[in-house]
């Protein structure tokens, strides 16, 4: 039995020995590692973010009554383009009862007081004349009597004003006609005839009959990320896309960045302004949704060469590529990076054009 034991263990090595000269042959006829090799090329590379956000007027002024009333009549639609001083819309005057009712009853005691210092004031100039009484005594008598009329003559305004919403002598101060205080295309007007409508004052802030704008004068009003407002300064160049006008591009220039971020969802989201070059062959509409393809850094015909052949020392952190010196044989050389758009890096120093380097991430088939 120890001799059948003594044997099995000896087949046992021999078939593993077999084995491992068999894997080292293997190991030994499979040809080298060949690695590719590519070469710089100059070219043009840009480093830019996204921002997204709408077009809208750079300014835009609202139309407001100075007199409180009802739409009698509506002249212009969205979409019309008015001057300053062109009529926009005119105001009917709902009297308030009581406050009519009570100037009224003001035009009737001033009347009456009108005429009672009339009646006076004939009096003491007829005493006058006779030397009855002193000069003293009727210019009081006057004073009093112009007075009367000009009592009288107020509560007459007051009244109309209630009435009609203006009176002689203020047609500049108030207006039942509404008319524009601007040039430009009307974006909106969100009454129609027989709303009723508030003047603007100290406490309310008024009834907007319609919106006006230079459309010529647009701009982007978009927000961009906290991670990337570090990068931004003002004068950049933009690339704008807008959705609804296809193959289309327009450019503007970066004139705005919040100094302080709105927080939405848990990020912080800074408001940019950039205003468009004037287009006079596409019209933009209002609140068209747009995207800002913001330049923050842009080489013109430099050295540049694949990001992923760029490799980093692990201890020093520095930036390298392996050139080839030789069939297959490479070199360390430290490179000094640029601009990057995270395909193409542009290489300041460390190689030339005519270098050939290791692709030594390539993928085996």
């Amino acid at each position: 039995m120890k001799k059948g034991c003594t044997i099995s263990i000896l087949v046992f090595l021999a078939i593993a020995f077999a084995g491992a000269l068999f894997w080292l042959y293997q190991k030994n006829a499979q040809p080298p590692v060949v690695y590719e090799t590519e070469k710089p090329e100059i070219r043009s590379i840009s480093k830019s973010t996204v921002a997204t956000g709408n077009i809208n007027p750079k300014e835009e002024v609202l139309i407001k009554p100075n007199i409180s009333g009802i739409i009698d009549e509506v002249y212009v639609e969205a979409g019309d383009y008015i001057k300053n001083g062109d009529l926009i819309a005119k105001i009917k005057v709902v009297p308030n009862v009581s406050n009519l009712n009570s100037a009224n009853n003001q035009i009737q005691s001033a009347k009456i007081d009108l005429e009672n210092q009339k009646r006076i004031y004939e009096r003491q100039k007829t005493l006058f004349s006779k030397g009855v009484i002193s000069a003293n005594d009727y210019d009081a008598a006057e004073t009093a009597y112009k007075l009367a009329q000009q009592t009288y003559r107020a509560s007459q305004q007051s009244a109309e004003i209630i009435r009609t919403g203006t009176t002689s002598g203020m047609t500049n101060v108030a207006q039942t006609l509404i008319r524009s205080t601007v040039s430009g295309m009307v974006l909106d007007v969100p009454v129609k005839k027989g709303n009723q409508v508030i003047e603007a004052n100290n406490f309310n802030e008024g009834t907007t009959i319609a919106s006006l704008a230079d459309v010529g004068n647009m701009i982007f009003e978009g927000k961009i990320d906290e991670s990337e407002v570090g990068k931004l300064k003002l004068g950049l160049p933009l690339e704008i896309s807008v959705g609804a006008i296809e193959n289309e591009k327009f450019n503007a220039v970066l004139d705005y960045i919040a100094p302080k971020g709105v927080n939405e969802n848990g990020a912080m989201q800074f408001p940019i302004k950039g205003t468009l070059e004037n287009k006079e062959s596409t019209f933009i509409r209002s609140g068209l949704s747009a995207n800002a393809s913001i330049i923050i850094a842009k080489v013109t015909n430099v050295l540049t060469l694949k990001e992923g052949l760029v490799q980093y020392d692990e201890k020093t952190k520095k930036s390298f590529v392996e050139v080839m010196v030789s069939d297959q044989k490479f070199e360390r050389r430290y490179v000094e990076l640029g601009v990057s758009d995270g395909i193409y890096v542009e290489i300041k120093k460390g190689i030339t054009k005519n270098d050939k380097i290791k692709v030594w991430n390539q993928v085996k088939k």
